[in-house]
């Protein structure tokens, strides 16, 4: 009798789209009623960044942005491979926090200012590793100048009964500055005809790493399994994530004229189309995925479509510019020591991504949520 390989979706190890985004969409409704209480200080927000991944509003001659995120459980990772290896990785840890939130922050256009810390724990136990603790530090802190962010501060409650024992809770909040409204990034800049740059990821960044995890349980080596690069496979999750903060800023300096950007997170390659405006995104070319990727494919067992619409797969930032700007862009690009490709183009037509090279199509209705 043949065996059949067990699959590990994303749902089955706890984090459901169809669960969670029905409530995210409630929470936004809820906050949108909360803009008069902005209007009543004397400011107004921008409609238009509502389901957006940073916030922004209208504070005299400028705008404001503001973002919360979290890293989720790529710490534990890093947790696991300190008893093999020694190093702590919460270099790593620190920084893909700062990550998340910058690289939110930036999509709209901001420039970060100040960066806070949550840093949640269940007894001040975890705080007496000096080692690890100060791997942390120094990685937020190196991470925040990367961005040109100030570290404003930050809260470490203790939540024994909350927080599992050994291990912490990692998230935080940044405030950025838009100095000139034509800098102001939303999806209302779209335009038929726009051509989608994709920027390479460093690797698995911090999404979906539940799903990564739930794969050791397969692996008789567990994280100590090697790659066919000979790396081990948690080291290889624990690959520094891109900080996109200066990039921007210097694609806005040369005067390139953004239309919007995605940040690709959670729902995978389903983010291109993460504008409101029932446009198609053709996707023609995209990067070869890492090493990673491929390994967690073959272990969970998972399809093309499973994977490419949990994960990144090599694909980290979608830039929609103007054709004419964009030769001079992927010059910029470079310069920041990042690799982008000319990916594909917005048509008319139904709000879908088109990924021909693995010939995908991700309609509306998987991404009930911008």
């Amino acid at each position: 009798m043949k065996m059949t390989k067990r699959k590990i979706t994303y749902s089955q190890v706890g984090d459901n789209y169809a669960t969670k985004d029905p409530i995210k969409k409630l929470t936004q409704a809820a906050a949108a009623q909360t803009a008069v209480n902005l209007k009543k200080a004397g400011y107004q927000e921008i409609s238009a960044t509502r389901g957006e991944s940073a916030f922004v509003w209208k504070q005299r001659n400028f705008l404001m942005a503001s973002v919360v995120e979290g890293l989720g459980t790529k710490n534990l990772v890093a947790d696991a491979i300190y008893k093999i290896t020694g190093k702590t990785y919460y270099d790593v840890v620190g920084h893909d926090t700062v990550s998340c939130i910058i690289n939110d922050l930036v999509t709209v256009g901001a420039k970060p200012l100040v960066v806070h810390a949550y840093w949640a724990i269940e007894d001040n136990g975890w705080l007496q590793d000096e080692k690890r603790m100060m791997d942390l530090i120094n990685g937020w802190k190196i991470a925040c100048d990367r961005a040109g962010a100030a570290w404003g501060g930050g809260e470490t409650p203790t939540l024994k009964g909350i927080i599992r024992p050994k291990t912490i809770d990692l998230g935080g909040s940044a405030i950025g500055i838009i100095e000139s409204k034509k800098r102001l990034i939303t999806s209302q800049k779209l335009r038929i005809g726009d051509r989608i740059v994709l920027i390479k990821s460093a690797g698995i960044n911090a999404n979906g790493i539940s799903l990564a995890r739930a794969v050791v349980q397969k692996l008789p080596n567990g994280y100590k399994t090697k790659l066919p690069s000979g790396k081990m496979y948690g080291e290889a999750i624990l690959t520094k994530t891109n900080i996109y903060s200066n990039l921007i800023q210097d694609l806005l300096n040369a005067q390139i004229d953004i239309h919007y950007i995605t940040n690709i997170t959670g729902h995978g390659l389903r983010k291109i189309m993460r504008a409101d405006q029932n446009f198609t995104y053709v996707v023609e070319k995209i990067f070869a995925p890492q090493e990673v990727f491929l390994f967690i494919q073959k272990h969970a067992n998972l399809s093309n479509e499973e994977m490419y619409g949990t994960f990144n797969m090599g694909q980290d930032y979608a830039i929609f510019l103007r054709a004419n700007d964009l030769k001079k862009a992927q010059q910029i690009v470079k310069k920041n020591g990042f690799a982008s490709i000319d990916s594909g183009y917005v048509e008319k037509g139904k709000r879908q991504v088109v990924i021909k090279p693995k010939n995908l199509t991700f309609k509306s209705e998987t991404l009930d949520l911008r």
